[in-house]
């Protein structure tokens, strides 16, 4: 049996900060399961309502445009701020009342938190004129596009203005603020929608709103964020505040006239961090958003629709889990491996606390143990028993489009998505500045990987298939990047640091592979595709495929049980005593 990595076997150096890193996993994770359920429901009548055009160029189009806006204003400022930020804090509770004052905050930091603020507007112009520019005929010709459009924008910049407040309740590990902000905003969103869609639907001409309602929606999901985050911190401030003392030393080592002047302002490592973070997200969005990118120019309006239905169940496991996870792995990994004030330089860099590297070193390894096993049990039942919930998922429109084809392919991204989702986390929490910089180079190269890989496979004729299978070739390059850097990392710092300890247990692998062959190769799963082929809604009660269902949840518990007695108590047990610390 491999040698687990115990989560249990050190204590946490900054008091609780592993409970209440958990906590904010939990309560995250509530959030997006509970704001999936609802909007999953709703979402199921939304896709009856809306066109495949239309949902293809809100889901595809106009989110590109919102994600590139948000994500080149803000993604490297989070990331900055959250490695800044003071790691002796108060943490409220969720019962306390009232706002958090900024007194106890550095007004550098302060400062920094407004820079989305102040780069939103030049990149939402820029952003908004390209996209009119390059939009399709067929696009620019749906009704009411340019209100649409510049309605995402503007809710875009009001997101942006909500920015300050979500920094300190990362910065604070004070996940009640988010969590309320963005469920209410998520449930809003799809109520908008949808009402607008059913009002639309009974009009004389159906499909006028259509883009409209989208636009609403996240118009409402923007306005909600904002005031529920104003409500429970208070107003925060817009505009960066002349510091009362400059960071005249590192201002005067540095020999750029706008990091001098900016050193009145803002703490000049913070900000040169936060800019080069920023510079990469250009090669990281260009990475993260190829497949809307190619999607946009190659794909119909319809098949883009199908598309993004596709897409937006099958990443209802990375919202759900793999996104709270890695966005609280950040906030773990840059507060425990964020070197002391009093630290001494080396010539290799800061000098960590070796407890602290032990303890990094367990969980990256833990995490990467058990996601590796839930990817397992996705790729064997999921791939057996999608076609089954095809028919329940998918309204009959869009059964023509791509959509089943992308979501069968989905399910082997799903686990490449999670392991690249922690390493990239690690990556950035102790990454200096260099290190941002040669990973941009290879982003680059990753980049040419992702497009010549997307374009091989559209030639071979896999049409939109070919861009779920172009993204994971470009992350299994990035997840082979990140791990030779996190082992050179505690290799530098002779911190003991084995992936083979995260590989699953060869018991698992045999109950894994043992189960497919159970589901996927008796008669019971061929009668129930031929019946849901034939007869297609109506099948789903049917004995055949009921005992085929049930057949899969018994080899699935078997699979669980496998890996709880091999290497999950090992791993699972040592989360609940941390409550000690």
């Amino acid at each position: 049996m491999n040698q687990q990595p115990s989560l249990g076997r050190s204590k946490d150096k900054d008091g609780g900060l592993l409970k209440r890193s958990l906590t904010s996993l939990f309560s995250l994770m509530g959030l997006q399961l509970g704001s999936r359920l609802l909007t999953f429901v709703l979402n199921q009548a939304l896709f009856r309502l809306a066109s495949p055009q239309a949902y293809g160029t809100a889901a595809i189009q106009f989110e590109l445009i919102l994600s590139t806006i948000l994500f080149l204003s803000r993604e490297g400022v989070r990331n900055a701020l959250l490695r800044a930020w003071p790691r002796k804090i108060t943490i409220r509770t969720d019962h306390t009342q009232g706002s958090i004052s900024n007194d106890d905050h550095p007004p550098a930091l302060t400062n920094l938190s407004t820079l989305p603020v102040i780069l939103g507007l030049p990149v939402s112009l820029a952003t908004a004129v390209a996209y009119t520019t390059l939009a399709s005929c067929d696009v620019r010709r749906q009704p009411h596009f340019h209100v649409a459009l510049f309605t995402y924008v503007f809710a875009a910049l009001i997101e942006l203005f909500s920015e300050p407040m979500h920094n300190r309740a990362m910065g604070e590990v004070h996940t009640g603020a988010r969590v309320r902000a963005e469920g209410l905003g998520i449930t809003c969103k799809t109520l908008v929608t949808y009402l607008v869609l059913l009002y639309d639907s009974n009009r004389p001409y159906p499909g006028e709103f259509a883009l409209v309602a989208f636009a609403l929606g996240q118009l409402g999901y923007s306005s909600v964020v904002f005031f529920s985050y104003v409500y429970q911190m208070g107003y925060p401030i817009f505009w960066p505040t002349r510091l009362a003392t400059r960071q005249s030393s590192e201002a005067a080592a540095s020999r750029s006239i706008f990091y001098r002047l900016a050193s009145q302002y803002f703490d000049v490592s913070s900000l040169r961090l936060s800019l080069t973070m920023t510079g990469q997200s250009i090669v990281k969005h260009i990475l993260t958003e190829g497949d809307k990118i190619i999607l946009s120019w190659w794909s119909p309006l319809q098949d883009q629709g199908g598309y993004a239905i596709a897409v937006n169940y099958g990443s209802l496991v990375a919202r759900i889990v793999f996104q709270p996870l890695e966005e609280i792995c950040r906030v773990y990994f840059s507060r425990i491996l964020c070197p002391p004030a009093e630290a001494k330089m080396t010539s290799t860099g800061a000098q960590f606390d070796r407890h602290s590297l032990g303890q990094a070193s367990e969980i990256l390894l833990s995490l990467v143990s058990i996601q590796l096993a839930c990817s397992i049990l996705v790729v064997v039942f999921a791939t057996v028993y999608l076609p089954i919930f095809l028919h329940l998922l998918l309204p009959s429109k869009y059964l023509s489009t791509s959509a089943p084809k992308v979501l069968a392919a989905w399910m082997w991204y799903i686990p490449v998505l999670a392991i690249n989702g922690v390493l990239e986390a690690f990556f950035s929490s102790i990454a200096t500045s260099e290190d941002l910089r040669r990973q941009s180079r290879w982003l680059v190269g990753f980049s040419v990987v992702f497009i010549v890989s997307a374009i091989g496979f559209y030639v071979s004729g896999f049409d939109d298939v070919s861009l779920v299978y172009a993204n994971i070739i470009n992350l299994a390059a990035r997840i082979i990047y990140a791990t030779q850097y996190a082992s050179a990392f505690f290799s530098r710092n002779k911190t003991v640091h084995r992936w083979s300890a995260s590989m699953p247990t060869w018991q698992f692998l045999v109950a894994a592979t043992l189960s497919y062959l159970a589901i996927s190769m008796t008669n019971t799963h061929h009668q129930s595709v031929i019946l849901l082929q034939t007869r297609g809604r109506e099948a789903i009660l049917s004995a055949t495929v009921m005992s085929h269902l049930a057949q899969g949840v018994g080899m699935g518990l078997c699979c669980i049980a496998t890996w709880w007695l091999t290497s999950g108590r090992y791993l699972v047990p040592h989360f609940p005593t941390v409550s000690h610390f």
